[in-house]
């Protein structure tokens, strides 16, 4: 995949100025600067970029720009919009679930232009990639929004969620366990000493990755998620262990100074309940740490709560309410395949590592430490 490939991700007709020449790995290549880009005032002409994931729960975007040696977000967006919801049962993306999706798209395309975006990469993961009409609602996206979504594949997505999740590795690890907890599908990479010599953020020395077929959203559809019995969690547990079985055995012996590394809404949400935050608050959740023996005490809170009870803790919410132990069954799996002592969490993932790839193909950070 050339993750150098340029281009807006988007164009707007009703703008004078834009031009698609051709469409090439979801990026829509114009042929001259748009207006928009014209008007942006002098303080904004630094390049700036779009991240956009679209996965089987949510619908997310960051623009950023280039600073020091890494980025400044400007605009960011989060809708949970179930865009995978029955895709396991049916293998077809719902009208419903597509006007959802339509609907968050067009504010993140409204965001993007605002913001005078020059470059942007827009993905959809799990729930686009299994239905059969995904390609279908991809065509709806395009004509309806004049956005190119890119379908990503398993190991895409493992590589950006490792590029995105790398700097926040204990420099001092020999290396770490990372793991993206997703709606459809769960991504496992094990990762080697990052390396911090190169300009911008350290890039990830990848091992070993896994995509298991497995998400908070699937398996809440196959075990249920409003109420979650013992015995619902520790089947929800062996069925995810059975999937692990062979990365287990490939990558599970040596742990010693190796820690987790989590992102997704299941460890955040995890982050939050134990913080005892009165509302989610990503400075003080993002690249905190917890033990092995703290997670296990939020777990068992989790399932001590009725559904009600998660509904309104402002940490999980109604949206939330139903997946949450779900996804803590598949955590639980992963802890017991890799028994790390530690757990960072991460607020962060696939848009960052969108980012930080782009600013990197455009030679954004060349000389930053000269500098």
């Amino acid at each position: 995949m050339d993750h150098g490939a340029r281009g807006t991700g988007l164009c707007d007709p009703a703008r004078d100025g834009v031009k698609v020449a051709s469409v090439h790995d979801g990026h829509a290549f114009v042929t001259q600067k748009p207006t928009y880009e014209r008007r942006r005032p002098a303080r904004n002409r630094l390049p700036t970029y779009a991240a956009l994931d679209l996965g089987t729960n949510n619908c997310r975007l960051l623009v950023a720009r280039p600073a020091g040696n890494g980025f400044r977000v400007v605009d960011a967006f989060s809708r949970i919009i179930r865009l995978g919801e029955g895709v396991s049962i049916t293998r077809r993306i719902s009208e419903a679930a597509i006007n959802r999706a339509i609907d968050a798209l067009a504010v993140c395309r409204a965001k993007m232009l605002s913001r005078g975006v020059s470059r942007a990469r827009l993905i959809a993961t799990e729930a686009c990639r299994s239905a059969e009409n995904g390609a279908e609602f991809r065509d709806r996206v395009r004509e309806k929004l004049r956005l190119d979504l890119e379908i990503v594949d398993q190991e895409t997505e493992a590589e950006l969620a490792a590029t995105g999740c790398t700097p926040l590795m204990d420099p001092q690890s020999r290396g770490a366990i990372l793991f993206d907890i997703g709606g459809g599908s769960s991504e496992l990479v094990r990762l080697g000493p990052s390396d911090s010599s190169c300009n911008g953020p350290p890039k990830p020395l990848i091992e070993g990755w896994i995509s298991l077929p497995l998400g908070v959203v699937t398996l809440a559809e196959r075990f249920g998620g409003v109420t979650v019995t013992r015995g619902a969690f520790a089947a929800m547990v062996e069925a995810v262990a059975r999937e692990l079985h062979d990365f287990t055995a490939a990558y599970g012996g040596d742990l010693v100074d190796v820690h987790m590394l989590g992102t997704s809404g299941t460890v955040t949400t995890i982050a939050g309940v134990f913080l005892n935050l009165m509302r989610y608050d990503r400075r003080k959740v993002d690249g905190c740490w917890l033990r092995a023996e703290e997670i296990t005490e939020v777990i068992e809170r989790l399932m001590a709560m009725s559904y009600q009870d998660r509904a309104a803790n402002p940490c999980i919410g109604i949206e939330r309410a139903d997946l949450v132990l779900t996804g803590c069954a598949i955590l639980e799996a992963i802890r017991r395949a890799f028994p790390c002592p530690r757990l960072r969490v991460a607020d962060r993932g696939l848009r960052e590592g969108m980012l930080v790839q782009m600013m990197r193909a455009d030679g954004v950070w060349d000389g930053a430490r000269a500098r």
